[in-house]
């Protein structure tokens, strides 16, 4: 199965559509980070991290994680946890986006497959599907409104692929 982004703003699966925003600069085949863009191409789905203090009941299929006030990902490409979850300690020295924020950003967030698994530094990392309120361009993920993606969640499978083009 497999999800589909049909333009920049609809997001299909099944015989869903949801309304979705993606990266500033739109898509582009050869990310880099930092550079706004979505990164093209057909990617696996991999963790769907939640707070479980904003999220009460999600059904997945997915691998679930909590999001605690130490989970963050690394987007710095100088980092040997180049786009990885990491634990944020003190004296942390390098760059990450923390997961655990006061906005509702990122209530709950899947992670997409892209530069995941090899990942080849400053490609571009932290390519999620999260939340979004206004639809506002995103720093290079998909955002989708709460209630879509609580359904988008319930439905996709763990071979789900999304293919963005």
């Amino acid at each position: 199965m497999l999800i589909k982004l049909k333009n920049k703003n609809t997001l299909l699966f099944d015989n869903f559509k949801f309304k979705c925003c993606i990266g500033k600069n739109g898509l582009k085949k050869y990310k880099k980070e930092g550079d706004r863009s979505t990164p093209k191409g057909i990617f696996s789905l991999e963790k769907l991290y939640f707070r479980k203090d904003r999220i009460k009941k999600l059904k997945t299929d997915l691998k679930l994680k909590k999001i605690k006030k130490n989970i963050g990902w690394c987007d710095d490409p100088n980092s040997k946890f180049y786009n990885r979850e990491i634990k944020i300690k003190k004296n942390l020295d390098i760059n990450y986006e923390n997961l655990y924020r006061k906005d509702h950003k990122y209530d709950i967030v899947i992670v997409i497959g892209y530069n995941y698994r090899k990942a080849i530094k400053g490609n571009g990392s932290a390519i999620f599907i999260h939340l979004t309120k206004n639809y506002l361009p995103t720093n290079g993920c998909i955002a989708l409104k709460k209630k879509d993606l609580v359904i988008l969640s319930k439905i996709i499978k763990k071979k789900t692929k999304i293919k963005i083009s």
